[in-house]
């Protein structure tokens, strides 16, 4: 299990780091990700993080609001190679991520202002070990109605890691496959589907995806 400790500590980059070193990023490259993410911000407000996979059930993150959110233009994807965590280079499942085209929906989380800069390098530890993410400034609609501008992490479509087969049948074996120190690939899946399920929200790939991996799992008798 992913834990903030884990991040502040290191020791979660140094899970990582078994991987090729063209995959692998720096601190230094991390934090000048975050710097130059932070130029870009469109302006003041409320910063918000759009999550859409794990950070829905396991945000980490010090948050002084949560609400419900669709973004468009984007939709989910399994779209990266996933070689660590929850899977191996012998092993490989994958990663979620967003790419162009249809909706989705997630959940906005807002930050403290206080102790804002540590929550986000935190944020850019989990999500950029390996740069296989786009951080995008992206406009959201919140539950209440409201517009807003969201930080979403997109899928880099230039990174070795991404994969154009997204589908159903190709994806599914894979992650029924793959495991690592942070747990089984299925065991996100499953935890995603059922956290989106908890929040009323209906994803066809996701449902399609779990149904797959509930009958491999069928079929060697787990």
């Amino acid at each position: 299990m992913l834990t903030r400790n884990s991040i502040l500590s290191g020791a979660y980059l140094e899970s990582f780091d078994t991987l090729p070193t063209e995959i692998l990023w720096s601190r230094e490259c991390i934090e000048n990700s975050l710097a130059e993410t932070m130029r870009m911000r469109p302006g003041p407000g409320d910063l918000l993080v759009f999550g859409y996979g794990s950070l829905i059930w396991n945000p980490l993150l010090k948050i002084v609001g949560r609400q419900p959110a669709t973004l468009h233009g984007w939709h989910r994807s399994f779209c990266l190679r996933l070689i660590a965590g929850r899977g191996s280079v012998r092993t490989p499942g994958r990663m979620l991520g967003l790419e162009p085209g249809g909706s989705t929906r997630g959940v906005a989380f807002k930050l403290a202002e206080t102790g804002i800069a540590e929550e986000l390098r935190l944020l850019w530890i989990r999500e950029m070990p390996t740069g296989a993410y786009r951080p995008t400034w992206t406009a959201i609609r919140l539950e209440d109605g409201r517009r807003a501008t969201a930080l979403a992490f997109v899928a880099d479509p230039g990174h070795p890691l991404y994969e154009k087969d997204v589908t159903v049948s190709s994806v599914a074996p894979l992650m029924a496959a793959a495991s690592g120190p942070l747990g089984s690939n299925a065991d996100y899946l499953f935890k995603l589907a059922s956290a989106l399920a908890e929040d009323g929200v209906r994803d066809g790939y996701v449902e399609a995806l779990a149904r797959e991996l509930k009958k491999l799992s069928s079929a060697k008798g787990g």
